[in-house]
């Protein structure tokens, strides 16, 4: 039989293991949760029967692609998203009317990207890192956001090709990013020359790479951004987000990929996030919310309210502010991942690069 003072000691060391186990389980980023952010959304009665017909026909279009299958293993999964991100937006790549210009950015493969009546000799640069989840996505794939936000921004864009996974690594991917940075500091569409005004913006996988770049440059004493925008933003690898879960039933876009995760106990999840990243998820090189986040550029970040990275987004924001830095977060509502690249066909698209050029305008 069990003594009264073993059974006390015993009770003691479990109750001490669940006060720590409760201590280690709080996440210490919940208190950036709030505040949550600007919302905007169309007025009027036609413009929201539109975004219904067009949400329903994307949404269509996406469940119809080979990649949209959460049973595939990463493995089979990478040559299908390539593919499928090359072939889903050609029908929104033909709306571009910008002239696209190849160019090796120092190594780094890249096109200029001029809309019509943009002045391309007034040395405004801007330049793009697509999205793809680090694995697929190209400056083909994205014209539709590179040719509007050259536009609206009134620059010319240095869309880059940086270098993927799982052939290359996470820092290859920065290493290129950084690269071409540096070069587009002395280079413009047409020829050498230094820049007036630098921007950068990124879309999910590309939104990380622009933060992690603001960073290093601040680091590093670079030559800062005047500003950067960041649609959708990959801002903590770990996998830690409350809406990673929260939001998957309503993420259309991004459930195949991330319906595994979430099935994975949380224990194991930085495990899981170590594996996909090859790198650990808690460097801020990989995962720049974790990191220093003050005497940062002026940055916007945008993203939907029903999407798995919604609070990716707005943790690095409030995060951001807290910090000192000057940054806002934006929020449509029943949006998909990266909604902007369905310009035209969304109104909320055209509500987004009307967003941007306000901030913009106001930070330059």
């Amino acid at each position: 039989m069990i003594g009264l003072p073993t059974l006390a000691y015993g009770l003691g060391g479990a109750g001490l293991a669940w006060v720590g186990y409760k201590l280690l389980s709080r996440d210490p980023l919940a208190q950036f949760d709030l505040p949550l952010g600007h919302l905007a959304s169309v007025d009027s009665p036609e413009a929201k029967l539109k975004s219904e017909q067009a949400l329903d026909n994307i949404t269509q279009r996406l469940r119809s692609t080979p990649a949209s299958s959460s049973k595939l293993s990463i493995k089979r999964r990478v040559p299908l998203m390539r593919e499928a991100m090359e072939g889903f937006f050609a029908e929104e790549e033909k709306r571009a009317v910008s002239s696209f210009t190849p160019v090796d950015a120092d190594t780094v493969p890249a096109e200029w990207v001029v809309a019509p009546g943009v002045d391309a000799d007034n040395n405004r640069r801007l330049m793009y890192i697509h999205g793809g989840a680090f694995f697929a996505g190209s400056p083909k794939s994205h014209r539709v956001i590179t040719s509007k936000l050259s536009e609206v921004t009134n620059s010319s864009v240095l869309a880059i090709d940086y270098r993927l996974m799982p052939e290359f690594s996470r820092r290859d991917c920065v290493e290129d990013c950084a690269t071409a940075y540096q070069w587009m500091l002395g280079n413009g569409s047409q020829g050498p020359g230094q820049a007036d005004n630098i921007l950068v913006a990124g879309d999910s996988a590309g939104g990380n790479l622009t933060l992690v770049l603001m960073a290093l440059l601040r680091d590093t004493g670079g030559r800062a951004a005047n500003a950067a925008v960041c649609l959708s933003p990959v801002t903590d690898c770990r996998f830690a987000s409350p809406s990673i879960f929260s939001n998957l039933s309503t993420d259309v876009m991004l459930k195949p990929l991330a319906s595994r995760i979430t099935r994975v106990p949380k224990v194991l999840l930085r495990l899981a996030a170590r594996h996909l990243a090859k790198d650990n998820p808690s460097d801020p090189l990989i995962s720049p919310l974790l990191g220093d986040l003050s005497d940062l550029p002026p940055t916007l970040v945008l993203a939907s309210q029903h999407e798995i990275l919604r609070d990716d987004g707005r943790r690095y924001v409030n995060k951001a502010v807290a910090a000192g830095s000057a940054a806002k977060f934006v929020y449509c509502m029943q949006m998909p991942h990266v909604w902007p690249i369905f310009y035209p066909e969304l109104p909320e698209a055209e509500l987004a690069f009307q967003q941007i050029s306000e901030f913009l305008d106001r930070h330059n």
